[in-house]
């Protein structure tokens, strides 16, 4: 983070900006990441198995857009990596710091990945919300 402030100025995209928009949305980012911690500490039988757990969502990074685009994957494969969570909140943030003309840029306008990102956080927030209330009640 503060190799990103250093360099900075020598990018050509307006970063306070950015910042305020991408800070908008952190708070229910959080509560999604909370919700789902939540959960998998409720299943998991000890603290050691809720870590081990939590790197079951780790493989989702490699199958978005989060490091090639997805039109390089194999065919079979596009639909699920342009329609996962990573993907749309990678999509967010790029287009967030990127700013101006995204829709020429990432395929898509601004609103549309950040739209989208906000949906995904919220369904999956509702999600484990409902199913650790569910498991905590069984406790």
């Amino acid at each position: 983070a503060v190799l990103g402030f250093l360099f900075t100025p020598y990018v050509t995209v307006r970063p306070i900006n950015a910042i305020r928009k991408a800070l908008s949305a952190m708070p229910l980012e959080r509560l999604m990441a909370l919700m789902i911690g939540v959960f998998l500490g409720l299943i998991a039988g000890s603290a050691q198995a809720a870590q081990g757990i939590g790197f079951s969502v780790f493989p989702l990074i490699f199958v978005s857009s989060a490091y090639v685009p997805v039109e390089s994957m194999p065919g079979w494969l596009q639909p699920f990596a342009e329609n996962q969570p990573v993907t749309a909140m990678v999509g967010s943030v790029r287009a967030l710091v990127l700013g101006g003309d995204t829709e020429a840029l990432l395929g898509h306008t601004t609103s549309w990945f950040v739209v989208r990102s906000l949906a995904w956080s919220a369904l999956i927030l509702v999600l484990f919300a409902t199913l650790s209330t569910r498991k905590f009640t069984k406790l």
